[in-house]
């Protein structure tokens, strides 16, 4: 009979065993996930304003285009030269929108196309008054020279970057509170900052609480509101 040729013994489990506790222990183990905890902070800072935005403007209307266009353009000549008188910079007036359109007459029978009657032009400015003091002065003096609309008053900050600069430094204060009551009732303490993130810049009108003293004409300031959040995550110790 032939001989039955023998197989092989394999050894790599064998050698595999052997050399197992050999290995680093960190080889073999997962590092456990950093502990860490992340929170958002909010700050807002109130001021009163010292910059007001006016948007005015001119409408007039005539049997002729030309007629209309004609007699706006001499209410709005006399309006800036009005602005110009009270220290208002050109810098500060812009033009935002100029228009002129035709006036129909209502059909009485609702079918009937209706006819042409007139012109309607129509110029509204943009008006940033810097001394806040003479804002009611100022809204007088549009409507003895001409103007006939005058479509709202915004209120703001003309820099508004120190005030931002106080609600950021807030905002981080108050998510280092918020972190340490929270990591204390866990029982951990609070570590290093592992990043900072901030939000959403705002800012608009406050509460109503102060009103311009003038004899012109009354204009409630009140304050403005400059607000940002941010979100902290720390380590825990």
């Amino acid at each position: 009979m032939r001989p039955v040729p023998m197989r092989p013994v394999s050894i790599r489990p064998v050698l595999f065993a052997a050399l197992l506790p050999l290995m680093p222990i960190a080889a073999l183990a997962q590092e456990g996930a950093a502990r860490q905890i992340t929170v958002t902070g909010s700050a807002r800072v109130e001021a009163a304003p010292d910059l007001a935005t006016i948007t005015a403007g001119v409408e007039t209307q005539a049997e002729a285009a030309a007629a209309a266009l004609s007699a706006n353009s001499q209410a709005m000549t006399e309006i800036f030269a009005t602005l110009d008188k009270l220290g208002i910079a050109k810098a500060d007036v812009q033009t935002t929108r100029l228009s002129l359109d035709p006036v129909f007459a209502q059909s009485e029978d609702g079918q009937t196309t209706p006819a042409i009657t007139g012109y309607q032009a129509s110029n509204m400015v943009t008006i940033r008054v810097r001394d806040t003091g003479k804002l009611g002065a100022v809204v007088d003096a549009l409507a003895t020279s001409g103007v006939n609309r005058i479509y709202g008053i915004g209120f703001d900050i003309a820099d508004p970057r120190p005030l931002l600069s106080q609600a950021r430094a807030d905002a981080v204060t108050d998510a280092r509170e918020k972190a340490e009551v929270l990591a204390r009732s866990a029982g951990a303490a609070l570590g290093e900052v592992v990043s900072i993130r901030e939000g959403d810049v705002g800012g608009g009108p406050g509460p109503m609480r102060a009103q311009f003293d003038m004899a012109a004409t009354p204009v409630a300031g009140g304050t403005v509101e400059v607000g940002t959040d941010v979100t902290v995550t720390y380590a825990l110790d």
